[in-house]
């Protein structure tokens, strides 16, 4: 009997840089109070992005910071304010596009470290909370909006925000989309939808129109179903799972790889995942509580993002 299941390939991730000791201060914030049940916090790191020079970006929600990081592994903070920084991506402007949890849909100049509000509402109410955005090569954008919405509160939503500066509402049933992805044909629009552990494809119709959605992928295990997705340049969808490590899924929806850190025990938040390096074969994971930035070599490349076009 024909077996679709391949041998799971295991591969490990290494640190490839660590928050600063400079950059450290336990304590409590009007985020992680809700977010970590009243406990202390040093950060928590997500959305790794990478401008054209190769510097990667990455926030920490609870403080309201953004950080690049050369090619060395060296820190700089790029700013700090009000906010909740929590997906981030680059325009092919340069602007580094945020979903601020608490300020809605951002733009960053890193040059001079000036923030502007592209979102505040959409049709005048109130985001629940934006997570995590994904530009198509047309420019338009697409976000969540997660706030703290699960299975018993299904509520969650998935916009497009078109170059033009149309919003439509594509979604408003999620129970906790998070990561968000395009497939490289854009036909297929990909979600991770956290409090359900599950993944859901998303057809996008000649009119843009989102019709007949499904379940992708369904997880089971870990402290927390996905977070962060991206997808690679032979269609398959990487899926950063809280408590279990990085799945590397094809373009069938079957799992292929299993990316992890020897140290489980330090690190098993890995929250999102960007690909970088010379030939896009390396993946770069923030690790939320530890502070820490892991890599790996795979042997399949991130598809072309729209901000290195």
């Amino acid at each position: 009997m024909f077996n679709p299941f391949k041998p799971l390939e295991h591969i490990h991730a290494e640190v490839f840089t660590s928050m600063p000791g400079k950059f450290r201060k336990k304590s409590r914030s009007s985020w992680s109070d809700p977010n970590r049940q009243n406990a202390e916090v040093e950060c928590f790191l997500e959305a790794p992005a990478f401008d054209r020079e190769g510097n990667l970006y990455v926030c920490d929600i609870p403080f309201g910071r953004i950080f690049r990081i050369d090619t060395k592994g060296n820190w700089e903070l790029v700013v700090q304010y009000d906010g909740w920084p929590n997906g981030m991506k680059f325009h092919k402007d340069g602007r580094l596009f945020i979903c601020d949890y608490k300020e809605g849909l951002l733009t960053l100049d890193v040059k001079t470290g000036k923030l502007e509000n592209v979102l505040r509402t959409a049709y005048s109410e109130s985001f629940k909370g934006l997570n995590d955005l994904h530009f198509a090569s047309n420019g338009d954008l697409y976000f969540t909006d997660q706030g703290q919405t699960g299975i018993a509160d299904p509520t969650g939503r998935v916009f497009r925000l078109k170059a033009n500066g149309e919003l439509r509402r594509l979604l408003e049933n999620g129970p906790s989309p998070n990561g968000i992805t395009l497939a490289t044909t854009e036909k297929h629009v990909y979600v991770g939808m956290t409090r359900s552990n599950s993944v859901w494809r998303l057809p996008l119709m000649a009119d843009g129109s989102v019709s007949k959605t499904g379940l992708a992928i369904q997880l089971s295990g870990g402290v927390a179903g996905p977070d962060g997705i991206e997808m690679d340049a032979e269609n398959g969808l990487l899926v950063c799972q809280l408590g279990v490590g990085i799945w590397r899924f094809d373009a069938n929806m079957l799992p292929t790889h299993l990316i992890s850190s020897k140290d489980h025990g330090k690190h098993h938040h890995l929250d999102n995942v960007a690909f970088g390096g010379p030939d896009h074969k390396q993946i770069f994971i923030t690790e939320a509580l530890s502070g820490d930035v892991l890599t790996a070599k795979v042997p399949f490349a991130g598809k072309k993002l729209y901000g290195h076009q």
